[in-house]
């Protein structure tokens, strides 16, 4: 090789080397179209609910900041739904899949984790304390969620998606 590429090389590899840790660190446990699956006999088609300004205003208040889209994509079979959502941990992004029926969360799982640490949140354990929870009043949980010591920002995030999934739930089927 001239000097000039090798430079060029190890310029280039220092770079993607500066990016790593957040490349590897990102974990996918299960791809959104095998959760769909194991959901679903068979996968329904995805549905849009629109957010209008009075569902972006309501959703604000539970994430603490604008929605990122104005509309987000659900599966419905007409007797539950699913709903895939994303949130920051503390720094990075948290994927989950939440099914609700009867405006309850029958089941969740995280679907990729990219933080460094808290994965404790994709724990069967942890998020058996979603399973048959619904709106209060006020738009919060029904029931209280135990944090982990060093995942609180993590299970907050994972709190705020459980209840923009209700939300939508419910907004979905006016």
């Amino acid at each position: 090789m001239r000097r000039e590429t090798r430079r060029r090389f190890l310029i280039s590899g220092l770079v993607l080397g500066a990016f790593a840790p957040d490349i590897l660190r990102a974990e996918v446990y299960q791809k959104p179209e095998a959760f769909l699956a194991e959901v679903f006999d068979s996968v329904p088609r995805p549905k849009v609910l629109w957010l209008t300004k009075s569902i972006q205003s309501e959703a604000e208040k539970i994430l603490g900041h604008p929605p990122a889209d104005l509309r987000q994509r659900y599966w419905s079979d007409g007797r539950r739904d699913v709903w895939i959502l994303e949130e920051i941990g503390k720094e990075q992004l948290i994927t989950a899949g939440f099914v609700v029926a009867d405006g309850r969360i029958e089941h969740v799982r995280v679907l990729a984790y990219r933080e460094s640490r808290g994965q404790e949140v994709r724990e069967p354990a942890f998020l058996k304390q979603f399973e048959d929870a619904g709106l209060a009043q006020g738009g919060r949980l029904d029931r209280n969620i135990d944090g982990i010591a060093g995942a609180t920002l993590s299970v907050r995030a994972m709190e705020r998606m459980a209840r923009l999934a209700l939300y939508f739930d419910r907004e979905s089927r006016r």
